[in-house]
């Protein structure tokens, strides 16, 4: 059985999973959804038989689709996923899930009334160093940590705006606390301050604070800080995540994982593809119907959205922020 997909998008990641899905045995790219038939075509263009359309329902009405990726900015999520469900056709959705935790939320009821498969691409969870570290993470106790995504201002106007990303921490930063909630347990309460120092006097139309750090409370009782800035020049980013437990330090980034304390030292990495991973996972699950596989799906991702949204309502207030799931 060939598995006939559809990618709504036609920026850079959408030709990204397209990519890797053409290489996929069994899976055929069959339907391109753009902002207009042109970029559709245009990019359907490179793929065997795959046709080009300007809408959901067109594209929809057009193909007898197994599956759908769904490769768009925050903002525009709703009616595409509105539509998927109704028609009961499962979909991989890139994070985030939304610009604020409202639409995920009502999203996830629908999802659940149908019994509707489901991924997010939280494509660190498919990674061996993240699997390791949780392993020692459940042996540990852990105390605190601390992380940041530290890199420059992405060229797209939408993630320049609050109304189109959600900001960094929604938009970026939100792989760290999905990976903090992976290995470490839930997030109860937030508190966040945000700045704007730089990006909005050399860029137009810039209302995302370009620096920011929360404090995230866990429920086993670990404190943690991530911070996050898109002020940076393009060789001077940083993405990494540390753990400190009683035994030593667990320094993870998305290429390695160090395990330092007792008077040693481990160094972990994988060659493992965490896209090619996590398509395996959904698509398999899309032919058989067994999830087991799936690391993130559209209720686990919900709550990382959760977490974020908390985010950008205490460093709105000046407040904590419990965060309601």
């Amino acid at each position: 059985m060939t598995l006939r997909i559809g990618i709504a998008g036609t920026g850079w990641f959408s030709k990204v999973h397209a990519d890797k899905l053409t290489k996929t045995d069994g899976v055929r790219v069959a339907a391109i959804l753009g902002t207009t038939k042109e970029k559709a075509e245009t990019m359907a263009a490179g793929f065997d038989a795959a046709r080009g359309y300007a809408s959901m329902q067109d594209m929809l009405d057009g193909e007898k689709l197994d599956a759908v990726y769904l490769c768009v900015p925050p903002m525009a999520h709703g009616d595409m996923e509105r539509q998927l469900i109704e028609r009961g056709i499962p979909f991989l959705v890139e994070k985030p899930l939304g610009i604020d935790a409202a639409l995920p939320k009502e999203l996830l009821g629908r999802i659940r009334d149908k019994g509707l498969i489901t991924s997010v691409g939280y494509h660190f969870r498919y990674r061996t160093i993240s699997e390791r570290l949780r392993a020692i993470l459940a042996e540990r106790t852990v105390g605190m940590a601390t992380g940041g995504w530290m890199g420059g201002m992405p060229g797209v106007p939408w993630w320049r705006s609050m109304g189109g990303s959600g900001g960094q921490f929604v938009e970026q930063t939100t792989h760290l606390v999905d990976l903090l909630r992976y290995v470490a347990g839930e997030v109860d309460e937030v508190y966040a301050a945000y700045g704007s120092r730089a990006m909005h006097k050399t860029h137009e139309n810039v209302t995302v604070p370009d620096v920011g750090s929360v404090v995230l409370k866990l429920s086993g009782g670990a404190v943690a800080t991530i911070s996050n800035t898109c002020l940076l020049p393009g060789d001077a980013g940083s993405v990494q995540l540390s753990f400190f437990t009683p035994e030593g330090r667990l320094d993870w980034t998305p290429s390695g994982l160090t395990a330092i304390g007792g008077g040693s030292r481990s160094d972990y990495t994988d060659a493992v593809d965490p896209y090619a991973a996590e398509n395996e996972a959904f698509l398999h699950a899309v032919r058989t119907g067994d999830v087991s596989r799936i690391r993130s799906d559209y209720a686990d991702a919900y709550r990382t959205q959760a977490v974020t949204a908390a985010a950008n309502l205490s460093a709105d207030t000046g407040q904590p922020v419990k965060v309601v799931y």
